[in-house]
């Protein structure tokens, strides 16, 4: 590594070549690598924590684990999920995914 930047340090620009041109496309790769992965993974993130503070009882939901279920009473950190009747199971908030009832049922 330190031999790697001693050498981007120490070459010197091609005749007629702006010393600054590789010091501006490392920064343009750092503005697209910004716009185009980290921004949408944090809105994801956000929109999700959103989601998970909004849950009320009732509320059909998926977890991690693929287990759907309707929203039975919500505590501080777990969510108390209804599978089937009588059939409740306590879930962690955090494994918590989306809404089931954009997802078409096929019967």
């Amino acid at each position: 590594m330190n031999n790697l930047l001693y050498v981007l340090l120490m070459a010197q620009p091609a005749e007629g070549q702006s010393p600054y041109q590789g010091f501006i496309m490392l920064l343009l790769i750092i503005v697209v690598f910004y716009f185009f992965m980290i921004r949408p993974q944090m809105k994801r993130q956000k929109d999700l924590r959103k989601y998970r503070e909004a849950l009320q009882k009732g509320d059909k939901v998926v977890t991690t684990g693929g287990i759907y279920g309707k929203v039975d009473g919500i505590k501080d950190n777990y969510i108390i999920v209804e599978v089937d009747n009588n059939v409740k199971l306590k879930i962690d908030k955090s494994a918590i995914l989306k809404d089931s009832s954009d997802i078409s049922t096929a019967k």
